[in-house]
């Protein structure tokens, strides 16, 4: 496992490489430690800004962290013009570096801290909506039983775990509490946190998934019952494990 004084040696010279690369004009640190908060196993997250195309300058980090940090494998994930290169370095040190065109470069919430060059004013990100977090939740509650029924166990045990992953993002949306990869989770109170510990499933048997997944119904309909009892009410007979026969090709 990387030590504290690995990681933060690693990220000084990733900035002190960005600075000297021309395609470079900004760079910021995000994530924790951009606000103080990093911890013993917090990774390394930081934004560039580049002049230019993103191909190139993606195709020469990707072999400047290969070569000098012995990363292991490299991926990547997009959102807007911006492309999110994550790397897993040797001790398990994660490192997130996220190139973004220099007319779009600047924080979309409070964990930025600009390192050199100048961020711009940029849009907050939007957080998921009750509605939209609902609907997920009664989609996949649906397809859980589906599943069941088809005799699909481990499918069924999918779908069950993303239900359950719906009712937490919902209670920390009313709660005012980080929604997005149950970052918010370890803020919730008991009293949201321990039924969910009914709807882990045990084992694949056809008893036990139909157990968790009446148990994850329940949560689901007490979560949706405090913010929206009308559309609780309206979608109970859909939740209930007994309730009208689901139809579907998913």
């Amino acid at each position: 496992m990387f030590t504290p004084q690995e990681r933060d040696r690693v990220r000084e010279q990733l900035l002190r490489a960005a600075e000297a690369d021309p395609a470079i004009t900004a760079a910021a640190i995000t994530g924790s430690h951009a606000v103080g908060a990093a911890d013993r196993w917090s990774d390394i997250d930081l934004a560039f800004a580049v002049d230019g195309g993103l191909d190139a300058a993606l195709e020469r980090w990707t072999e400047l962290v290969h070569r000098d940090f012995s990363a292991l494998h490299h991926w990547d994930l997009r959102s807007g013009a911006a492309v999110y290169r994550v790397f897993l370095l040797p001790g398990r040190l994660e490192v997130d570096l996220a190139f973004v065109p220099a007319a779009e470069f600047g924080p979309h919430g409070p964990s930025w801290r600009t390192v050199f060059g100048e961020a711009g004013r940029t849009a907050p990100a939007v957080p998921p909506t009750p509605d939209h977090l609902t609907g997920l939740a009664w989609h996949h509650a649906l397809h859980a039983r589906v599943c069941i029924e088809r005799q699909r166990w481990w499918q069924a045990h999918y779908w069950i775990g993303a239900v359950r992953d719906q009712v937490i993002a919902l209670a920390c949306l009313r709660l005012g509490h980080p929604a997005d990869y149950a970052k918010g989770a370890h803020l919730l109170p008991d009293e949201v946190t321990a039924p969910l510990a009914a709807t882990l499933v045990r084992s694949l048997a056809e008893p036990e998934l139909r157990r968790a997944l009446t148990a994850v119904s329940s949560a689901l309909a007490a979560e949706l019952q405090l913010t929206d009892p009308a559309l609780a009410a309206r979608l109970q007979p859909v939740l209930e494990p007994h309730g009208p026969d689901p139809r579907s090709d998913g």
